[in-house]
């Protein structure tokens, strides 16, 4: 299908960027959905396209949020930073909601997906990672890897093979990301000037 190939060839542009931290990654990301949901209504798998259209809510607001962002770092781009335990904490637990109650929908409406929980799991951890590089944390790679467990078999047999392949891709672009923001956020972490102690001050 070449709506798959062209949609998938640019969410995987759309990654590459977000790996440069380039705010081109939300427009490319757009386009991408935009493409994909054709492509998901002609192998009619509904989840996909309510998926999309989700990423491109997503998407509109993960590019304003890079844009303020950008305005507020000192080179022009957005700043990387790993999240904190209370954020990690809200992101496993939307993820494991969101999973159970997309999973219920669609087990319960047959229709929007024939596969329903693998379906569900991809539909919500996709949209946890892009709020995560929404805000610039390392923890979106994590994020992404794991979708990539589940999304490789499920697009093969879902009639979808370029989107398989891609997954495939994306695995690699994942861990190269994963590991040069890793190193960005340690660096920046170590060049910001610690907070002076009041140790000894005067009262």
């Amino acid at each position: 299908m070449w709506s798959d190939m062209v949609g998938n060839l640019a969410g995987l542009a759309a990654l590459a960027l977000g790996w440069r931290r380039s705010i081109l990654t939300w427009p490319v990301q757009l386009l991408s959905g935009l493409i994909l949901v054709a492509a998901y209504s002609a192998a009619e798998l509904g989840g996909g396209v309510g998926k999309q259209l989700l990423v491109i809510v997503v998407a509109l607001w993960g590019w304003r949020q890079w844009r303020v962002g950008r305005q507020d770092s000192g080179d022009g781009q957005i700043t990387v930073r790993f999240a904190s335990w209370r954020e990690r904490g809200a992101l496993a637990a939307g993820a494991v909601v969101g999973t159970l109650l997309v999973g219920g929908l669609f087990t319960a409406v047959p229709e929007l997906s024939w596969n329903p929980w693998p379906d569900a799991y991809i539909f919500v951890g996709t949209l946890v990672a892009m709020v995560a590089q929404a805000r610039g944390l390392v923890e979106f790679w994590f994020a992404w890897l794991l979708v990539d467990v589940v999304g490789v078999p499920l697009a093969f047999s879902s009639g979808l093979p370029f989107s398989g392949l891609v997954y495939v891709v994306y695995l690699f672009l994942v861990l190269w990301g994963m590991r040069d923001w890793w190193l960005r956020s340690r660096a920046e972490q170590a060049s910001t000037p610690a907070a002076p102690s009041l140790e000894g001050a005067p009262a």
